[in-house]
Parts: structure tokens; C-alpha cells; sequence
């Protein structure tokens, strides 16, 4: 069997900012004693109430959903842990002796600055305006190169797709010529135990209702909210047909129309949150090139690696949630 060399790319983990109006809520006395508190420890290293605030303060801003007591403290969960599985991807790097240096880290920062057509010095006032110190995106963009590194010289070299690969999927996505297919988005919403169940429902109901109002783009809230393997790509599943999805999943992509965002989903591990952009029929003209072929179904093991990857790591780490 001859296998074929990968010709794909993982791109670069960014995502935009909607930098709409944000207020501070962080007045009282007491929330400012409680900031220096640690959140949950990683290992050795410390998560503390402080970080969990100020990455609040950025998903809010970033993700376009308004800000109320109600949804922080439903957003809290999913953003402490964010940051434990942050620190563990950095500490997977270093652990591989991968490291990032300032001067990426200042290039990616710079990458997304030029994304919102501002300089990096313009795009650091804008964070400082709305209280979101600038080592918070810093921090953020340091653990995304650090985990790319990760992907892509630890775990990519091990992805193969041969010949027989790219023919079968070829093959079955020919038997569906005719069938309707759907440009599809999510969002994941991971339930890790249950006396989080409650919570992270809440907070599905109300980034629904940001999104059917129109004032949080399902692209944003998916990059900042989701834990979903297709967050990066602001949700994106690609063009899925009958049958591709768990089936919870499946039922409710063919009864949204286009457009129509899903009542929260209990799936497997958490809540989803659904929509579709586009319908369209499977045809001969849809078809993918072998070479995209190769590029789909690559990445798709890469991701499921990635996924296992820091599976493992998580079990096997000292995690301390301390609130």
C-alpha cells in the first residue's frame, strides 16, 4: 500500500474581537480581596481568582454576549476551565521542551490586532479601556502556539491517510449523491460533573438568546464559549449529511431551517448548541478533489488525536478546584 505524504496545514488558532460596550463589575471590597485567592491548582502551578475575572471580562467582550451576574456565574465554570486546560498545553510544551517565545507570542498578539485593523499598541488601549489587562490575551495566544507546537511536531508526524482511505470515504460520499447536506455550526458546552449540570444549561439558554437577538454572532460566541474541536474555526462542522453526526445531533440539524439556532442539546458530555447556514444537494459537482480529501480526512484525525491527547493528560494531572 502506498501512503500518501500530508499536504495539510493546521492554521494558526485565532479568532476576532467584538469590541462592543463593557462595563466593570468588580467594585466591592470584597470581590477585590477575592481576586487574590486561588481559583484551582494545575501541578505546580496556581489559577487565581484574579485570572478567572479577567478572562470573564475577555470572553464577554470578545464573544459579543452581554454581561449580568446570572451569566458570570454561569460563564465561570467554563472559564476556569479553560484556563486549567491552558496551563496544562503549556505545560505539555515545556514538558516536550517546546517553548514560546516572547517574540511569537508578540506576533501573534500583533496578528490579531492587524484582524480588528488596529495596531498592536491601538489594540492594547482598547483592552485596557474595558479593564481586560493585556497579559490576559498575551496568556491566551502564549497557550495556543503552545499546543500547536504540541499538534503539530508531536502528534501530526503520527496522523497517516493512505490511498485506501481517501477511496472509501470517496466512495460512500458518492453513494449520497442526492441527498441534502448541511453547513453546519456548534457549540459545546462540556458538563464535567453534575452540580454543574444547572449551571452550564443556564448558560446555553442565554447565549441562545444573545444569538436570536442578534447581538452576540454565532461565529464569536462559538471561538470564546465552545469547547467544541471546531471552536477555532467559530464552529464550523463543514458540509454534514444524514447520518454524519451522533444521532441527538443529526435529528436536530435536519429540523433547523437556515439560519435557526437549536434549543440547547443534551449530547454526550455536555450541551450543544446548533445551527445552519446553508442547505444544499449532494451533486457530482460537490464532491471534494482527492487532495481536499486528503486535507479532511487528516485533520480529522489530528483533532480526535489532539482531543485523546489531552484527554490523557488531564487524568493524569493534579487538578485542584478550589471554588
Amino acid at each position: 500500500m502506498v501512503t500518501m505524504v500530508m499536504k495539510y496545514f493546521l492554521n494558526l488558532l485565532l479568532f476576532t474581537f467584538l469590541m462592543g460596550a463593557f462595563v466593570s463589575a468588580h467594585s466591592s471590597v470584597s470581590m477585590a480581596q477575592s481576586s487574590f485567592a486561588i481559583a484551582a491548582t494545575v501541578n505546580k502551578s496556581a489559577i487565581s481568582e484574579s485570572d478567572v475575572n479577567d478572562r470573564l471580562k475577555l470572553t464577554f467582550a470578545s464573544s459579543g454576549v452581554p454581561k449580568s451576574n446570572v451569566e458570570k456565574n454561569s460563564a465561570r465554570t467554563q472559564a476556569l476551565n479553560l484556563l486549567i486546560e491552558e496551563e496544562l498545553k503549556i505545560q505539555e510544551a515545556e514538558r516536550q521542551n517546546l517553548s514560546v517565545t516572547k517574540e511569537e507570542i508578540d506576533v501573534g498578539f500583533a496578528n490579531l490586532a492587524k484582524q480588528n485593523n488596529m495596531t498592536a499598541d491601538q489594540f492594547k488601549i482598547i483592552l485596557e479601556q474595558q479593564g481586560i489587562p493585556v497579559s490576559t490575551l498575551r496568556q491566551q495566544v502564549k497557550a495556543q502556539l503552545a499546543w500547536i507546537k504540541v499538534v503539530t511536531q508531536v502528534l501530526r508526524p503520527k496522523v497517516d491517510v493512505s490511498e485506501n482511505d481517501i477511496n472509501a470515504k470517496m466512495a460512500l460520499m458518492k453513494d449520497k449523491i442526492g441527498a441534502t447536506e448541511y453547513n453546519a455550526f456548534d457549540i459545546f458546552l462540556p458538563v464535567t460533573n453534575e452540580s454543574e449540570e444547572a449551571k452550564i444549561k443556564e448558560l446555553a439558554e442565554k447565549i441562545i438568546a444573545e444569538l436570536k437577538a442578534g447581538r452576540a454572532p454565532f461565529e464569536m460566541a462559538a471561538a470564546q464559549f465552545s469547547k467544541s474541536e471546531t471552536a477555532p474555526r467559530g464552529g464550523s462542522l463543514g458540509w454534514v449529511k444524514e447520518g454524519d453526526l451522533p444521532k441527538e445531533l443529526d435529528l436536530a440539524v435536519r429540523s433547523l431551517s437556515k439560519g435557526q439556532i437549536s434549543p440547547p442539546i443534551r449530547g454526550l458530555g455536555g450541551y450543544y448548541i446548533l445551527t445552519v447556514k446553508e442547505t444544499r444537494i449532494a451533486s457530482k459537482e460537490t464532491l471534494p478533489s482527492e487532495d481536499e480529501m486528503l486535507n479532511t480526512i487528516g485533520l480529522e484525525r489530528l483533532e480526535r488525536l489532539a482531543t485523546r491527547y489531552l484527554s490523557d493528560i488531564k487524568s493524569a494531572a493534579f487538578i485542584d478546584r478550589r471554588g
